[in-house]
């Protein structure tokens, strides 16, 4: 991670190519003061530690700990520490299309670049959705999980503070049973969720919505739940931990490992030895 003057100041920028290819920055400053700038994307930050102030417009903001930020297209702002410490914070950096996307996925919205009403935010469970979307997208999850999450999380942020109001989802039984069929034969565990929904005839954040209303989690908690049980069955079966893992569409052996671990409280290897399994291939 690249370092400033300061040794306490870092900053690191990563891309999501899956979504469309958007910047997320993470970044710890105490010094550094930003010159006015504007972006040609939305800012969405997420204060971590300490406070930054900052302008935007016309109006002195201060964003501490535990608040979001919110600054549009082509608005001009600043940056600086808000108290001694500095402050730290992750930032998404959605191109207005890619928002615009996501709600044209919506029953009854008319897709167009939201409006936020506020620029600094006080909301403590939509920043734990969207920290936790940060972390999700710099690590190993699956196509289906970053899907989920970014329309979960979005979505949210759009619904709260955006005043936007789409159709209420309707009964979807058979879509989200039609769902939970493909989603059990998809043994690479490669289905997104664009395919999943177009398969079932419904959006992705509507499917995304209606799966978790009806069965109490998105379509990837889901599958990923059913790939645990059907590993528990082949591991009695005395199969190797190593060809599960390949079997069910699992990264790797330690993937597996980690996710049984979790689930179960012991490793794939000890629960197949305590089956009676570990004499068989």
């Amino acid at each position: 991670m690249p370092r400033t003057a300061s040794t306490r100041e870092q900053a690191r920028f990563t891309f999501a190519q899956d979504l469309a290819g958007m910047e997320m920055l993470t970044a710890s400053y105490r010094a550094h003061r930003f010159a006015p700038h504007v972006h040609d994307t939305y800012v969405i930050a997420l204060i971590e530690r300490g406070a930054e102030q900052f302008r935007c417009g016309r109006a002195d903001w201060l964003a501490p700990a535990g608040s979001l930020v919110i600054v549009p297209p082509g608005a001009l702002h600043t940056g600086q520490r808000g108290c001694d410490a500095g402050w730290s914070y992750r930032v998404f950096y959605p191109a207005p299309q890619l928002l615009v996307a996501l709600m044209a996925e919506w029953p009854g919205a008319t897709p167009a670049p939201p409006a936020f009403g506020d620029t600094v935010l006080t909301d403590p469970p939509l920043f734990r959705v969207l920290h936790h979307l940060h972390l999700l997208l710099h690590g190993e999850a699956c196509a289906l999980h970053r899907a989920s999450a970014w329309r979960t999380a979005m979505g949210a942020l759009l619904l709260r503070h955006a005043g936007l109001a789409p159709r209420q989802p309707g009964r979807e039984t058979s879509a989200v049973r039609r769902a939970q069929d493909l989603l059990r034969a998809d043994a690479g565990a490669t289905l997104g969720l664009t395919d999943l929904a177009s398969a079932v005839g419904l959006s992705p954040w509507y499917l995304n919505r209606v799966f978790a209303r009806d069965v109490g989690m998105p379509p990837h908690a889901w599958r990923n739940q059913w790939r645990l049980a059907q590993a528990k069955t082949l591991l009695r079966r005395g199969q190797a931990p190593a060809k599960v893992a390949a079997a069910l569409g699992f990264a790797d052996q330690s993937h597996l490992h980690r996710q049984f671990k979790r689930a179960f409280g012991v490793t794939p290897g000890v629960y197949r030895g305590e089956c009676g399994g570990g004499k068989r291939s």
